[in-house]
């Protein structure tokens, strides 16, 4: 038995414990903090003191009860101490976004770049480190605690021969943490939908509306995208591959898809599908769509028939869609992101002509279609949230003294 590696494992977990209630409760004291995590009040003591000699807690004053003895000395999170940064690479940006330890992120800079939707890998990698590089300055006393980059398509564990099946995580985070040696931090390359499906999944739970059970979420940018959650975590599946709905097909005899089937999802409801299907493809720009989209909005608000044509088109495929899922798994909510978000209430009466016929024929489905409320920044949330949750899952990364460098930068899997 290795009794001081189990001894450190121990130790980390119990400054994990202490380091999240304080996170999730404070300010407290020292008592409070013993009786929330069942940990005994000198081990309490000894372990707020790594967490204060680390920056990560501070004490902000005293709480005076009335009781007789010393007045209770109440510490909390020094949310400025490390920072998470989160990328989100689609196939036309870079988006940066970096948050403290708190969980509140700063505004978002998006940055073009024209690698192609997978790859070459090297010439990924060094656009993300370049962005990441002008995007957030190192700051003295702040640890970069960790670099979450969410990429549009497949990311999975295991290494594909060809670059256009996906993202493999282990390699593209160590040739980003290469070209970042003025940025020293962990890596995790991970599905952007995953992460956008989760901040979603937490924005209902905080507002009181979480459905628990399965949640699936749909987006549409460049490309289709989506995932499962079931009982609040990602499923992921046998190969990673768990919520890609871009290829579910909806018609048999639907366009063609780049996948080489015919009628797949992504040929109704991607960017460029329902461009197209509206009279705005020639408006899109090769690596930026945004004044296409601009266009269909204005026509979409002016009732313009072509463009509520192509909406209508959308949701019927997009119902169909739905119909699979509740199948497969059983969902009780869909959630819709990205521009599906913003289409919604031109969508609906195209999903409602698919769904009626299933409602009339088990009236206590109980499936709700809802928007998302992050919009195109979803993943970059989810990220932040996935970052913040490794940092405090190992206060020992953050070295003492907030004049100390930050930890070697290390690639690393999918979270």
């Amino acid at each position: 038995m290795n009794i001081p590696a189990d001894s450190a494992a121990v130790r980390r977990g119990n400054l994990a414990l202490v380091l999240r209630h304080i996170a999730d409760h404070g300010p407290c004291a020292r008592t409070e903090v013993a009786a929330g995590t069942g940990l005994v009040h000198a081990s309490v003591t000894a372990l707020v003191a790594d967490l204060v000699a680390r920056g990560l807690v501070e004490e902000v004053g005293a709480a005076v009860t009335g009781a007789r003895g010393r007045p209770r000395r109440l510490l909390r999170l020094v949310p400025e101490r490390v920072r998470t940064t989160a990328v989100h690479v689609t196939w036309e940006h870079i988006t940066v976004m970096t948050a403290g330890l708190a969980g509140s992120p700063g505004g978002a800079r998006q940055l073009a770049h024209h690698q192609g939707p997978f790859g070459p890998r090297e010439g990924m990698a060094d656009a993300i480190a370049a962005a990441v590089t002008e995007s957030v300055p190192a700051a003295p006393g702040v640890h970069h605690g960790r670099l979450v980059i969410a990429m549009a398509g497949p990311v999975t564990d295991a290494r594909a021969d060809d670059p256009g099946r996906g993202w493999h995580a282990p390699e593209l985070a160590a040739l980003v943490a290469d070209r970042l040696s003025g940025q020293s931090c962990p890596v995790d390359v991970v599905n952007d939908a995953n992460m956008a499906a989760l901040a979603e999944q937490h924005a209902l739970a905080a507002a009181g509306d979480d459905p628990g059970g399965t949640v699936a979420y749909v987006k549409s940018d460049a490309g289709v995208a989506g995932a499962l959650i079931i009982n609040g975590r990602i499923h992921h599946g046998s190969y990673g591959l768990a919520g890609e709905l871009g290829h579910i097909p909806v018609t048999l005899d639907g366009p063609a898809c780049r996948c080489g089937a015919t009628g797949c999802l992504t040929t109704y409801i991607s960017t460029r599908a329902v461009l197209d299907a509206a009279g705005l493809g020639d408006l899109a720009a090769p690596h930026d769509s945004g004044a296409a989209l601009a266009e269909l909005g204005r026509r979409l608000q002016s009732a313009e028939p072509r463009a509520l044509a192509a909406l209508d088109r959308a949701g019927r495929a997009l119902g169909a869609a739905i119909q699979s899922i509740i199948g497969m798994v059983d969902a009780e909510r869909i959630v819709l992101g990205g521009h599906l978000a913003e289409w919604l209430p031109w969508l609906l009466p195209g999903i409602k002509v698919r769904m009626d016929p299933r409602r009339a024929a088990f009236p206590t489905l109980p499936v709700a279609v809802s928007p998302g409320v992050f919009g195109p920044d979803a993943a970059l949330h989810g990220a932040i949230a996935a970052g913040r949750a490794r940092i405090l899952a190992d206060p020992t990364a953050v070295p003492g003294g907030r004049g100390s460098g930050g930890a070697s930068c290390a690639g690393s899997a999918g979270i």
